[in-house]
């Protein structure tokens, strides 16, 4: 049986994180995935990207977006041993918008030193990706060895 996370738990863990694996589909309806880094404000994941690229056109044509963020797991004493990452993923419905609509305070998160280049700005976008549904997690609050036994490391939660 799943063990019951609270949202508060996934978005603590997703906020700790930096990194993402965003799928979509293409124009000709293929799936494609992209990986991304994002930033966490009011439980919503944001990206910047330039405009032009296709990640952009494929969220701006089908925000339908899945996105799964991997964790790490290692022992600090044993760091040869390999030990599967944690997950946690989940659907999301993406918003595209020029980056220069952003708020200043999003740009300098996004794009840090960057922010201040108008050039940079005026070729971006941003990605706003809001979580829709359960989380659905896998070694997410647990031990590293309960990891071994799938009944025991997934998880849900909802997004909230």
């Amino acid at each position: 049986m799943p063990i019951q996370l609270t949202a508060a738990q996934v978005w603590e863990t997703i906020e700790k994180e930096l990194f993402a694996v965003v799928g979509m589909v293409n124009a000709a309806g293929e799936a494609r995935t992209a990986g991304l880094v994002y930033i966490v404000r009011e439980r919503k994941l944001f990206i910047a990207t330039g405009r032009d690229t296709w990640k952009a056109r494929h969220m701006a044509a089908n925000p339908h977006v899945s996105v799964t963020i991997p964790i790490a797991k290692r022992v600090p004493i044993m760091p040869w041993l390999k030990i599967p990452q944690a997950t946690i993923t989940f659907q999301g419905t993406a918003r595209v918008f020029p980056a220069a609509e952003a708020s200043p305070e999003l740009l300098r998160a996004i794009l840090m030193h960057k922010a201040d280049d108008r050039e940079m700005v005026a070729g971006s976008c941003i990605v706003e990706i809001t979580p829709v549904g359960e989380f659905v997690t896998y070694g997410v609050g647990i031990r590293l060895m309960d990891m071994r036994e799938p009944a025991k490391a997934r998880g849900r939660a909802p997004v909230l």
